[in-house]
């Protein structure tokens, strides 16, 4: 069973009142253009934040306000939200990028994108994702830190396949980003002498995720500028 979107109530609530409708209206349209049995209470309850549409209730909703679904969803994170997020069905979605609908719908239930590098690409452009959703909404955060681990302690040329084959992302830039980084941190090694008995314990505990997480954002920082 899908869990419902997150639903931004105050953002319904304010569109509502700029078309200078009152809840009544707003389940009348429900019905009368989406044949939805919605009461005006049950409007006023996803404007208090207390219960949240469904996926289908939400796209009805924004076309009863004149507006995207995105508009009325808080920030999406999962690959579900992405997508509800740009008003598209999952077979339309699946069709866009490439992938049998079962296969997709069965990679979203789960959270785990294991799509090729075209599908990656393309999936990214259809919904609009930036590096950083791509790799939260697919369930690759924790490859992700893994690979760049290993491409700054050792020699990063190895690892730009891998990462290209997860990250949407072209071979040339990825080079680029790999070298900066991994020079920076080396650099940083041999000016500090501070990883705590040397690199290959920046692995384990809480030293080793404190690594991880430092070596990810500072990738974000030079994806974001070494174009």
């Amino acid at each position: 069973m899908h869990s419902s979107p997150p639903f931004n109530a105050p953002a319904a609530r304010r569109l509502r009142a700029a078309l200078g409708m009152a809840p009544g209206h707003v389940a009348y349209g429900l019905r009368a253009q989406y044949g939805l049995l919605v009461t005006p209470e049950t409007v006023m309850a996803w404007e208090r934040g207390e219960i949240s549409p469904g996926s289908a209730e939400l796209t009805a909703l924004a076309g009863v306000l004149w507006c995207s679904p995105g508009e009325l969803l808080a920030e999406p994170v999962t690959l579900r939200e992405h997508r509800i997020s740009r008003g598209l069905a999952a077979e339309d979605l699946a069709r866009r990028i490439g992938v049998e609908a079962g296969a997709y719908q069965k990679m979203e239930d789960a959270g785990r994108w294991k799509g090729n590098e075209r599908q990656s690409a393309a999936l990214a452009t259809a919904l609009g994702l930036t590096l950083a959703q791509f790799v939260t909404a697919t369930g690759k955060h924790e490859e992700l830190a893994d690979l760049l681990r290993s491409a700054v302690t050792t020699r990063w040329q190895a690892y730009v396949k891998p990462l290209s084959k997860l990250l949407p992302v072209p071979k040339a830039h990825l080079e680029r980003v790999l070298e900066r980084l991994h020079g920076d941190y080396q650099s940083k090694m041999v000016a500090t002498l501070s990883w705590g008995g040397g690199v290959g314990e920046a692995g384990t505990g809480d030293a080793g995720r404190e690594f991880l997480a430092d070596i990810v954002e500072h990738f974000w920082y030079v994806a974001g500028g070494a174009a």
